[in-house]
């Protein structure tokens, strides 16, 4: 057993005992399994000649698990391994490290002198790969006579499974997150992490950030319950202000920016939230029961460290994009393309994306915390900045004119007041075709850039959900599902809202259907899709999407996270409209038929 304490616990206290009303809930974040469309597989092979260790293997990014094998596994210089992942349908978290299977296929490969391929059966997977959530917590707030929250306190178990996979059951990203969107002067997290006979837990779409808004948000719809304030009125008293910006948080974070209020306002117009009770009563006469739950979220995305953004011009007037993170389905290439298409002013389609190749890159950090369009976004505009000034001068060169008298825009290079000029194309092609340069002006636009990246970001937003319950089978239904965000500035929006969509989708499947259970011996009991639910296409309702943004502060282009808000924002959304169909009555997650038609009917 591990313990991890955070927060100010004497602050906490006093602010417990001189509360006028405190909420405590006894809530579980169930075990989930984490079903990638692609199964685990990889190809390991050895070159006896070098002795060097090629491994193909889908993942989330490559010189993580480069330096994990060359470190840990294999006892060789960095330099001794390679690689390579192509297309990765899927990974949520899950593809993130080194498995037990990885070792064996390298060292297989060297004896058998030929690459060996291994591919995971789902089945499997149930047991091979790591799992998601999994905690047991009692999560208290503390409030004054007027509803303004004073602490928060969150205490219980994280199951780590039989062993340790990073990161941690999301113990620190719960504390980064549990403050939500709301003024809370005091904080204290008291987690144990268990070790069990079952599979190890690790990170999962948002590993942590999802369930500290859900026990927030909870706690509020309870809180506003037993004190008899209305649930919107409660989050508005405690909303952080705009002016209170930069928001120093108990949890150490430093919000650089949020209009958390206008948010929630967007989102209850957008759902009708005034229309409810006629919608209730349309349900009822269909003799269904009918909630609605609000979620607000924020998110802590975005970890700072080390990013890789090259740029290389190649021979088939292609340029292709360097980057140390990895697309498994979010579409990289695109919003890649356009920030360097609008920087350097090169045609959208003239860039590729290489990002799966450990040989080609410097460094890189992957995929993983919302973080890719961020930091990449960076690397890239500051590689940018990077050709550009070289690009002064090799073209003062070829335009036969000093450094200094030469601008850039929109793609070309000109003459400081005159019309002659090269493009950035045009002054590739040129070198391309062998032009002498002198030798102390750069020989190349090509830019190998590591780039610091920004401090965190802080997405965030507000989800309304709507559910019907069948009082005969206690199916539970979600018929309306509203969202605002507030992603900063937003690169792509048609990305941005399947990213939202997809994570919301798996939300909606950890509250109404997925739980992982094993018998007293550790064995699964939901061992294969038969006793696993997950959503189907019939289960996700018609998504209403509609942004607020305001930029970051913090990073060049203003963007914040958005891979992993769909999740932290249906959760408690769904939630809480569930509970509120059942009269307030505590459910906890998945909100099974059979457990909703037992509470209906009084069993």
């Amino acid at each position: 057993m591990l313990d991890f304490h955070y927060g100010n616990a004497e602050a906490v206290k006093k602010a417990f005992a001189e509360a006028a009303h405190t909420t405590k809930l006894e809530i579980a974040s169930n075990r989930i399994v984490v079903s990638a469309m692609e199964p685990r597989s990889a190809i390991g092979s050895h070159d006896a000649k070098t002795e060097r260790w090629t491994l193909n293997v889908g993942c989330q990014g490559v010189m993580g698990i480069r330096a994990t094998l060359a470190r840990d596994v294999l006892k060789v210089t960095p330099d001794k391994v390679r690689v390579l992942t192509g297309n990765v349908g899927g990974s949520f978290g899950m593809k993130s490290q080194v498995y037990p299977e990885y070792g064996p296929l390298l060292l297989a490969s060297k004896r058998l002198g030929r690459p060996v391929k291994w591919t995971d059966e789902r089945s499997e997977s149930f047991v091979s790969d790591h799992a998601g959530r999994d905690h047991q917590r009692i999560a208290e707030l503390a409030l004054d006579k007027d509803g303004k929250f004073l602490a928060v306190r969150l205490s219980g178990t994280g199951n780590a499974g039989a062993y340790i996979y990073p990161p941690m059951p999301a113990t620190t990203n719960a504390v980064k997150n549990i403050i939500d969107v709301y003024r809370t002067p005091a904080m204290e997290v008291n987690s144990k992490v268990v070790f069990t006979n079952t599979t190890p837990v690790g990170a999962y779409r948002g590993a942590g950030r999802p369930e500290g808004n859900y026990y927030m948000e909870r706690l509020i719809d309870t809180a506003a319950r037993e004190m008899g304030i209305d649930r919107v009125e409660l989050r508005r008293r405690n909303h952080i202000a705009p002016a209170q910006m930069p928001y120093k948080a108990p949890s150490g974070m430093n919000y650089d920016s949020g209009e958390f209020t206008t948010v929630l306002d967007k989102a209850l117009i957008a759902a009708d939230w005034q229309g409810f009770d006629k919608r209730k009563t349309e349900s009822a006469a269909r003799n269904k029961l009918r909630g609605r739950g609000i979620g607000s979220y924020l998110e802590v995305t975005g970890p700072p460290a080390k990013e890789y953004g090259g740029i290389r011009f190649e021979e088939d007037g292609t340029v292709t994009m360097l980057s140390g993170t990895l697309d498994y389905g979010q579409g990289h290439a695109t919003p890649f393309a356009q920030v360097l298409s609008a920087k350097i002013g090169v045609p959208f389609e003239r860039f590729r994306l290489l990002q799966g190749d450990s040989d080609q890159l410097k460094v890189g950090g992957g995929t993983g915390g919302s973080k890719s369009a961020l930091v990449a976004s960076q690397a890239f505009l500051e590689a940018g900045d990077k050709l550009i000034e070289q690009g002064k001068q090799i073209a003062a060169h070829v335009l036969e004119a000093s450094a200094v008298d030469i601008e850039f825009a929109r793609g070309r290079f000109t003459i400081a007041g005159t019309d002659r000029g090269v493009s950035v194309l045009e002054l590739a092609e040129k070198l391309r075709s062998g032009i002498s340069l002198p030798p102390d002006v750069p020989q190349s636009l090509d830019v190998s850039h590591i780039s610091d990246n920004p401090p965190f970001s802080f997405p965030n937003g507000c989800h309304v959900a709507e559910i019907e319950i069948d009082r005969d089978t206690g199916q539970v239904e979600v018929v309306r599902y509203f969202m605002v965000n507030d992603f900063g500035t937003v690169i792509n929006p048609m990305l941005v809202a399947g990213q939202a969509h997809g994570g919301v989708v798996q939300g909606i499947g950890q509250a109404l259907m997925e739980r992982t259970v094993y018998d007293p011996q550790g064995q699964p009991i939901t061992g294969s899709y038969m006793d696993y639910a997950l959503p189907r296409a019939a289960d996700a309702p018609n998504f209403s999407i509609e942004s607020h943004s305001v930029p970051c502060k913090t990073n060049l282009l203003g963007v914040k996270g958005c891979g992993e808000a769909g999740c932290a924002g249906a959760l408690p959304s769904v939630m809480n409209a569930v509970i509120d169909a059942l009269g307030g009555r505590h459910i906890d997650m998945p909100a099974t038929p059979e457990k909703v038609w037992r509470m209906v009917n009084g069993h």
